[in-house]
């Protein structure tokens, strides 16, 4: 489908150019968004009738997308997420997953905005464009990891991949054996109470 862009977008173009994208992308995003329209001779008339404010908008936008990027720029956002000992997430992070960290952190933007080439499937520091509009996209850094300790170790330039210290063996260990109790459905009440059942039964043996 060809259609007459309203604003910068990405790669595509310039305002007013006339491009030709997949229907789906069209239909489901440039359109719907207002951020094209349909390259048809009536718009394209439209559009030049248009196109000065058109462009003041844009410009406008573009204004207020500087004003965010400079306190959006460079900040990092913590994302956690269980992963084995080698660093490997058990899942990844998604652009939803980053969208969401940074507007916990207090920066409004939508999924879209995240320019993620590939899902983040390691624990560390990894550094993600936002498109705040088409000329503005500054970086961020999304710091994923196990614990919000082992988040500030990494922000410090620590590795947390590396061998564990004692502290945190011992700490995994008394986890673990806290969860195979939990699994065996065992309770300590209950090992209690059985006790005391034997002590009676015994009791009623010597009378």
């Amino acid at each position: 489908m060809e259609v007459i862009l309203l604003e910068r977008i990405g790669r595509l173009g310039q305002i007013g150019d006339v491009v030709k994208v997949k229907d789906g992308y069209a239909r489901n995003f440039l359109l719907p968004q207002g951020k094209a329209l349909r390259a048809t001779e009536a718009n394209r008339a439209h559009f030049e009738n248009e196109r000065s404010q058109l462009e003041a908008r844009d410009l406008e936008r573009k204004t207020d997308a500087e004003a965010v990027a400079g306190r959006l720029g460079g900040e990092s956002f913590v994302v956690i997420r269980q992963a084995g000992d080698n660093g490997q997430l058990y899942g990844s992070v998604s652009t939803r997953d980053i969208a969401i960290a940074v507007t916990d952190g207090g920066f409004s933007i939508e999924r879209r905005q995240v320019l993620l080439d590939k899902p983040i499937k390691t624990l560390g520091l990894h550094e993600v464009r936002v498109a705040l509009h088409g000329e503005v996209v500054p970086t961020v850094t999304v710091n994923v990891a196990r614990t919000d300790d082992e988040a500030k170790r990494q922000a410090r330039g620590e590795d947390v991949t590396q061998e564990r210290t004692d502290e945190e063996e011992e700490a995994a260990e008394a986890l673990a054996a806290g969860e195979a109790l939990f699994e065996e459905g065992v309770a300590p009440e209950e090992e209690h109470s059985d006790e005391n059942d034997t002590s009676a039964d015994d009791r009623e043996t010597s009378a």
